[in-house]
């Protein structure tokens, strides 16, 4: 896909902090001059749509993606949003989080709702503009309060950035070029994705059935006594996870002590992120006492679990220790596990974690309710299937050769998405800020 490159005859140094330069012809407006700010409230018992903003999806009926958030109980009082409204997101503004509504409805008072002041402004350009990075920028800078996350864009603020202001005519060529090119790109991105979900599938399945069944199709089976695990190999043993193996769950914290020894500690997001722990990964400074160094220290073959989180479905994600790490130890909210490598391997047993028969039992067994835990006596007594130690062996190297083949499809197939998305960036800001011209007949071209 090419980039449409005509330029303007002829710019002007920018009064604002969009681009350096704007075409002659394009003005700069403030954003109070061409939007007002709507605080209709929706009467008592009304039936209005709900309407959310979501990060990366835009403007949305609530009914559609419930399951991202809470179902207002009553909309009594929310404001009245109109087809073309610009919606943002006060508080995330400068992530981003700002949308142009397609639907009539109604969405929370957290938000602020801007109207076009004249009917021939184009609201998409704007809505394009306002998603920048350059916008989240200048949000950012024009945001009030202490930290981050406190951060909100008020309208006082907001209404005063001067924007770049091509005629109404040329917002709305630079409106449909970039949404032509949009889509083609997202469709190109969806199709990617699909295909990632594919392989991740495959892969995940491939993982399971060859950690719990073995390699041998014909193999006589035994059930496990354990509904989630079922049949396993008739050979194989079945003991739990406590007899074959050390498990602790670590109390060392991310605080640092004048009394304590400098240390580094592999923390629940090492764990959650990457599959292998070694010394490529940058973890965080801490101290921990003598006693923790000993007890904690991260040793080749150590198998790692998430034990907390805030949902059920991120229990007992797994990690395995390539390599010992001197001075690195396991960190709070994760459970450290050492096999008996007499008679289970580590990057067996991690396996076994990764598998959805034997990981996704421990997601029962987590509770709590604003966050979930998973305590040692539920790991320790895991029914555990073993295999003799060869096969544990071949097991270990046909999940790798698998692996193997769909990681290098997947971060292929990554790289292409990213490049994609490289690219609808530059699309959206050569339009946006003028630094590429369109005719109605570049509209036409790009879409065949």
């Amino acid at each position: 896909m090419k980039l449409h490159s005509d330029t303007y005859d002829l710019y002007k140094n920018a009064e604002g902090e969009w681009s350096e330069t704007i075409p002659k012809e394009w003005q700069e407006k403030r954003v109070k001059d061409l939007f007002r700010l709507v605080t209709n409230a929706a009467p008592a018992d009304n039936d209005y749509e709900l309407l959310s903003l979501y990060a990366g999806i835009g403007v949305k009926p609530r009914k559609e993606l419930e399951a991202r958030g809470n179902k207002a109980s009553s909309t009594d009082g929310y404001w009245i949003v109109k087809k073309n409204d610009i919606v943002v997101n006060k508080l995330l503004a400068w992530m981003g989080s700002v949308g142009l509504s397609e639907y009539n409805g109604v969405t929370s008072p957290a938000y602020d709702v801007l109207r076009q002041l004249k009917p021939d402004i184009d609201p998409r350009y704007f809505s394009y503009l306002f998603r920048t990075e350059t916008a989240k920028k200048i949000f950012r800078k024009n945001s009030r309060g202490i930290m981050d996350m406190r951060l909100r864009l008020y309208f006082d603020k907001l209404g005063a950035i001067t924007v770049p202001y091509p005629s109404p005519a040329v917002q709305t060529i630079i409106a449909d070029y970039i949404d032509s090119k949009v889509i083609l790109i997202d469709k190109k991105v969806n199709a990617l994705n699909k295909k990632i979900n594919l392989y991740t599938k495959l892969r995940t399945t491939s993982i399971d059935s060859i950690a719990l069944s073995g390699l041998e199709k014909n193999t006589p089976l035994k059930h496990s006594g354990d509904k989630a695990i079922e049949n396993i190999p008739s050979h194989w043993k079945l003991l739990r996870l406590k007899e074959v193996a050390n498990i602790q769950n670590s109390n060392v914290d991310k605080k640092s002590y004048d009394d304590e020894i400098k240390v580094k500690l592999c923390n629940y997001v090492d764990v959650y992120k990457n599959e292998f722990i070694d010394s490529s990964l940058d973890f965080m400074q801490a101290t921990a006492s003598e006693s923790e160094i000993v007890k904690f220290q991260v040793l080749k073959g150590d198998v790692f679990i998430t034990k907390d989180s805030e949902t059920c479905e991120d229990i007992a994600v797994p990690a395995l220790a390539t390599e010992s790490l001197e001075a690195v130890l396991c960190g709070y909210h994760l459970a450290q596990i050492r096999c008996n490598e007499k008679i289970i391997l580590g990057e067996y047993l991690f396996r076994l974690f990764q598998s959805r028969r034997f990981g996704n039992r421990f997601v029962i067994f987590a509770k709590g309710i604003t966050r979930v835990g998973l305590g040692q006596s539920a790991i320790a007594d895991a029914l555990t299937p073993i295999p003799p130690l060869e096969e544990q062996l071949e097991i270990i190297n046909q999940i790798k050769s698998l692996t193997d083949v769909t990681d290098k499809i997947i971060e292929t197939l990554s790289r292409q998405i990213e490049k994609l998305k490289e690219l609808r960036i530059a699309v959206v800001n050569d339009a946006i800020t003028g630094k590429i011209k369109l005719e109605n007949t570049t509209i036409t071209r790009s879409i065949a």
